[in-house]
């Protein structure tokens, strides 16, 4: 992660992205100091502060509070734009982007997923880009479910693996075809059982399109993480060089702390 701070804030640096894609952790349940979260709050949107109270639930209002906070913080990381000026639309399938209008903010790319207790941000620059997280501990699976979602090829591979380890292959098909729809920006409007993902015993994976998705395979390249045992994070990310992307990691409380996160993938399309 490569910083330029020749043109800053008091107390910031931007960072350049490059040929890099950045991952954001935030562990949201363990921010809890009403001052923090009140500082949070002031640079949200009034309609952002309308929705935090929307949530019954307490845990729910500090994730969406957390989460919205998060994405402004990091933004302003890259771009001469301070986190509460930042304005969002959505496309015509719901996906968030950025509503700013200048230059260098628009070619930003952001993906955003939450699971319990974990929030990934995801940075790119002038690619398609989309994040899944899963707490792969918080929940049961079934093979009805592999029937409703998954491809006939998934389903029959997922069924020959020993039941061990049905689950942990589960989650890595749900969180590559979560990453790959949201990266698309079409959402659920993608069918998930008209593409398919292998993946080998050389922790690589690869794609399968069907044609009536008007989408190459080669368009698109994939990794996987596991940030501690119970979270599985993935990511799909547009090729737009011939040099393959930098994954860079980081944790962050935002406005606290900041720092470097090596990880190392679980599975990748260059395995």
């Amino acid at each position: 992660m490569k910083i330029d701070c020749s043109k800053k804030e008091p107390g910031s640096c931007r960072l350049q992205l490059n040929n890099e894609i950045h991952l954001w952790i935030c562990d949201y349940q363990s921010i809890s100091d009403e001052a923090v979260l009140s500082n949070y709050r002031a640079i949200l949107s009034i309609d952002e502060r309308q929705q935090e109270g929307r949530f019954y639930f307490q845990r729910d209002r500090r994730r969406y509070l957390v989460t919205r906070a998060l994405l402004r913080i990091v933004l302003s990381r890259y771009v001469d734009v301070f986190p509460g000026q930042w304005v969002f639309s959505v496309n015509s399938f719901g996906k968030p982007e950025i509503a700013n209008c200048r230059t260098r903010a628009t070619r930003l790319s952001f993906n955003v997923s939450h699971t319990h207790s974990l929030i990934v941000v995801g940075v790119a620059d002038g690619r398609d880009l989309g994040v899944d997280v899963e707490n792969v501990f918080d929940r049961d699976v079934s093979v009805d479910l592999a029937d409703q979602f998954f491809s006939s090829t998934e389903v029959a591979a997922l069924m020959a693996l020993p039941t061990a380890g049905r689950k942990d292959r589960f989650f890595e098909y749900w969180t590559f075809k979560e990453a790959y729809i949201k990266a698309r920006g079409m959402g659920l409007s993608i069918p998930l059982n008209k593409f398919s993902f292998e993946c080998s015993s050389d922790h690589a994976v690869g794609i399968a399109i069907d044609p009536d998705l008007d989408d190459e395979a080669n368009r698109w390249e994939f990794w996987q993480f596991r940030p501690s045992p119970e979270y599985l994070v993935a990511v799909c990310a547009e090729r737009v060089t011939a040099a393959h992307p930098t994954i860079v990691t980081r944790t962050i409380v935002p406005m606290q702390s900041e720092s470097n996160f090596a990880l190392w993938s679980t599975r990748s399309s260059r395995a």
